[in-house]
């Protein structure tokens, strides 16, 4: 079975900008290195990068186009706790989850899923525009 690893670069309401597929043998640091291409191209307005302590190091430091942000865990709690910046990223991920293809990694090649991807935040966005247009 082969396994992937899921990379998503968000915005502060949780609306997908990019995603990256990638086999999981690849770390996280040289996922994000992917996920930088042509961002400030596409995406001029973004102005800080959060990211969780995977991404912490200085390759990902240079290799961003704007300042890197790493939230970290409190190590002191014992319980759950919700770090704000890293659970729009967790939210979004879990929104895309909901969606039965999204559930597990069905598909044959990375572009395929990360077209589903797309696909299963494109619906997102629908529903909510057209629950928005009805009120």
């Amino acid at each position: 079975m082969r396994r992937r690893k899921r990379h998503i670069l968000v915005d502060t309401l949780g609306l997908l900008l990019r995603p990256d597929v990638h086999c999981a043998g690849m770390q996280d640091r040289d996922g994000a290195l992917r996920l930088f291409e042509r961002l400030t191209a596409r995406f001029p307005f973004l102005e800080v990068v959060f990211a969780d302590g995977a991404y912490a190091g200085e390759t990902v430091q240079q290799a961003a186009p704007r300042p890197v942000e790493i939230v970290r865990r409190c190590d002191k709690a014992t319980r759950f706790q919700v770090l704000p910046k890293r659970w729009i990223v967790e939210r979004t991920l879990a929104w895309i989850t909901a969606n039965r293809r999204m559930a597990r990694d069905f598909e044959r090649h990375a572009e395929t899923a990360k077209a589903f991807i797309h696909i299963a935040t494109i619906k997102l966005m629908t529903r909510r525009l057209a629950r928005f247009v009805n009120s």
